[in-house]
């Protein structure tokens, strides 16, 4: 049974029309025909790049912000990092490459709910379907998660608020919005407006905060607000990828391309309102980015004419910093991070 068949059979059980959230969950979860459970995902031989493809400086410097995390927390032993979406363990991997300090205290687990991907994680972490259960004394990180979870998806109308839906054919059928709902997220949007209605990345970060003994939540994703992307072409902010370009509308070619939506950052401040929020460019700076990048540069000048690996390793390393940091690009993603004063 292909995606289109699942959904269909969905629709049939449901008696009717299903969410956007149930068509995008069968599209890139589904065991058999997912997205990511038949391989798509991040990678240069995959779909698309997240910041720990782009090469291993953004662990590097994530290895250094565990490290003064670390030292905050007074060197607990053990120091659990979760790294929850971890997709094939390439953060993972640059991480525990690096050596950090705290690697003597570290336990790393590794959460991917793809079974394909959870077989490609490096062996030094503990490899998992779903966070850990009981307090967890440290780091949450979430790279690129919460744009991945599913989301309903409500339209303006002239004379109020409508849930888009979806049929056994694969066509958007408009329903009564559950009452107040588009109207707490988006009061002033125009008719013919729409935004994300994202209970399960609100979700996801209740269950996540509700689990951190002592310690903080560190998510990067590109972000706005509600009111925002209700100001824009919906297929803005909800988007496609596949083999490194952008995909086709988010009901074509089920479990053949990611689908992808901003995270509105209002609609997790319900939840909780963030302890920080800063672009990656500037959360990367204040973690010893540049420090980095002129190690880097000096290794450059005193080898390039040599053109040994060391050489090329620092000249990789100058681009992957200006990628990183690019405001147009992954250096525009937000930070948001809920730390140990917000979860006492």
């Amino acid at each position: 049974m292909n995606v289109e068949r699942a959904v269909a059979s969905r629709v049939a059980a449901a008696g009717g029309p299903i969410g956007y959230d149930e068509v995008v969950e069968l599209a890139l979860y589904d065991a058999d025909h997912g997205f990511y459970e038949t391989g798509g995902g991040a990678g240069r031989k995959s779909d698309f790049l997240t910041s720990p493809e782009v090469g291993p400086l953004f662990g590097a410097t994530l290895a250094r912000a565990l490290d003064s995390w670390w030292t905050e927390m007074s060197e607990p032993d053990p120091f659990t990092v979760v790294e929850a979406g971890a997709g094939r363990g390439a953060l993972a991997g640059a991480i525990l490459a690096t050596g950090p300090a705290c690697r003597k205290a570290l336990r790393y687990v590794a959460v991917e709910r793809s079974a394909l991907l959870r077989s490609r994680h490096p062996p030094e972490v503990e490899s998992a379907p779903e966070l850990p259960t009981g307090s967890i004394n440290g780091v949450v990180l979430a790279n690129e998660l919460l744009d991945n979870l599913p989301f309903r998806l409500l339209e303006r109308a002239h004379d109020g608020w409508r849930e888009v839906r979806v049929d056994e054919r694969l066509t958007e059928v408009l329903v009564p919005a559950p009452p107040g709902v588009g109207e707490c997220l988006a009061p002033d949007a125009q008719a013919g407006a729409r935004i994300p209605w994202q209970e399960r990345a609100a979700g996801w970060l209740a269950t996540t905060l509700s689990r951190i003994g002592q310690g903080r939540v560190v998510v990067f994703d590109y972000a706005d607000t509600t009111p925002s992307m209700a100001g824009r072409q919906w297929t803005d902010w909800a988007r496609t990828y596949r083999g490194h370009g952008r995909g086709g509308h988010p009901l074509t070619d089920l479990g053949h391309q990611d689908v992808t939506c901003e995270v509105a950052i209002d609609q997790l401040a319900t939840v909780r309102v963030p302890t920080a929020d800063r672009s990656q460019a500037e959360f990367l700076r204040a973690h010893g980015l540049d420090e980095l990048l002129e190690e880097a540069r000096r290794a450059w000048r005193e080898r390039a004419h040599i053109g040994d690996l060391q050489a090329l390793v620092a000249r990789s390393r100058i681009g992957e910093a200006a990628a990183l940091t690019d405001p147009a690009g992954l250096g525009g993603f937000r930070v948001l991070e809920w730390g140990r004063q917000d979860l006492g």
